[in-house]
């Protein structure tokens, strides 16, 4: 299949020179390119977070039903802003 794509002049150059001195085509370098670069991105393991929980008991029983203001307003008590 045909198509046309838009690359800079010193990427081509670059492309013909190594064709030249490989004996192969610009047409076999792209397609090698687009393989190894499908190859990269499948082979990628999605992120994932790591586990970081920690055991605990929760909030004290008074701040059960505190707003997240409240919460960090306790969390910054006595650090002097």
């Amino acid at each position: 299949m045909k198509t046309t794509i838009d690359i800079p002049e010193s990427l081509l150059s670059a492309a013909r020179k190594t064709a030249a001195r490989d004996d192969t085509t610009v047409k076999a370098l792209v397609e090698e390119g687009l393989r190894r670069t499908l190859a990269e991105r499948q082979a990628r393991r999605p992120f994932r977070l790591r586990r970081a929980s920690f055991a605990g008991q929760g909030l004290r029983p008074e701040l059960a039903e505190a707003g997240w203001d409240r919460l960090r307003d306790l969390s910054y008590e006595g650090r002097g802003a």
